[in-house]
């Protein structure tokens, strides 16, 4: 790893660390702001049972108080515990279930650009053709298709008609095939389409025409050439693309009831469950920023011009 390069991943993790801070003050602040509390759902709680709950959770303490409290907690590496679950330790429960939703994620980030990005360089290379008409009317009926709808579809198929594959949890490879594929769908469609049209753009560029004037196949120019330089582009959307996925995967998690964090992130926002929510969202707010980085380091390889300092 060069210095400047160092350097660059250095300064970013000064500026993760404050980021998640922003975060975390923001995510306290809208918490405490929307009227009501985390107990305030539950029926018929008596005055000194409740009164008692909140002195149990420091929720009558002044609000600079909970949150130097709770800054303090996190610098300790202690996400507190959850009002809901029974005071379960959040970072257990993180533990627990983290891993699952980022199998998810890798599998379909991973199913997206290996489908993806061959399907727009076949397209490209096949232009105005019926092979290029097909497989872009293919990747605009993935991405027009809500994901719930292709699930629905997927189990009707492959597990009630043909009962191939099973229909929910996440205990081995049979049951990851479906969640799999229909997170990545939309996903790999949209990576078709931008590889497409940014390797016909990459085609027309003068070092191509001269490559082709020096005889070399049209084979070796489309990916000894063509296709490193087309896949920047791709990359820019590697950040947001990341997003999305992580955002889908809380519908999917919860239609193929797989043990993720979509499920906890859910039921935290919709119980007011202070802790649990502000954690859920560091944990994703962490792995985007680490993503983005990911990408802005791998930009430096696809092209060389960009130099990270």
């Amino acid at each position: 790893m060069s210095q400047g390069l160092t350097f660059y991943v250095f300064r970013r993790i000064l500026q993760t660390f404050f980021v998640l801070w922003v975060i975390a003050t923001m995510t306290f602040g809208l918490l405490r702001i929307i009227p009501g509390g985390p107990f305030d759902q539950e029926k018929a709680l008596a005055p000194e049972v409740k009164a008692a709950i909140e002195e149990k959770y420091n929720l009558n303490a002044p609000l600079y108080e909970q949150y130097g409290n709770y800054l303090l907690r996190i610098a300790k590496g202690d996400l507190g515990t959850s009002y809901k679950y029974y005071d379960r330790n959040i970072s257990d429960m993180i533990a627990d279930s983290l891993p699952n939703s980022f199998q998810l994620g890798i599998f379909s980030l991973i199913l997206a650009f290996l489908v993806g990005i061959p399907a727009g360089v076949y397209a490209a290379a096949n232009h105005n053709t019926v092979k290029d008409s097909t497989t872009m009317i293919l990747a605009i009926s993935s991405v027009s298709l809500p994901s719930f709808l292709v699930a629905a579809i997927m189990i009707t198929i492959f597990t009630f008609k043909l009962g191939i594959l099973p229909p929910a949890l996440w205990d081995g490879t049979a049951f990851y095939i479906m969640p799999v594929v229909v997170l990545g769908l939309r996903p790999a469609a949209i990576i078709a389409r931008l590889t497409r049209a940014s390797v016909l753009d990459v085609i027309r560029s003068d070092y191509i025409r001269t490559a082709r004037a020096k005889g070399l196949s049209e084979t070796v120019i489309l990916y000894k050439h063509v296709l490193k330089n087309s896949l920047i582009p791709v990359l820019t959307f590697a950040g947001p693309l990341a997003a999305g996925i992580l955002s889908g995967a809380f519908i999917i998690e919860h239609i193929y009831n797989i043990p993720g964090m979509g499920k906890h992130f859910i039921m935290s926002v919709t119980n007011r469950d202070y802790p649990l929510v502000i954690a859920a969202t560091l944990i994703f707010s962490f792995l985007l920023i680490i993503s983005n980085l990911i990408v802005d380091i791998l930009y430096t390889y696809f092209d060389p011009r960009i130099k990270l300092s």
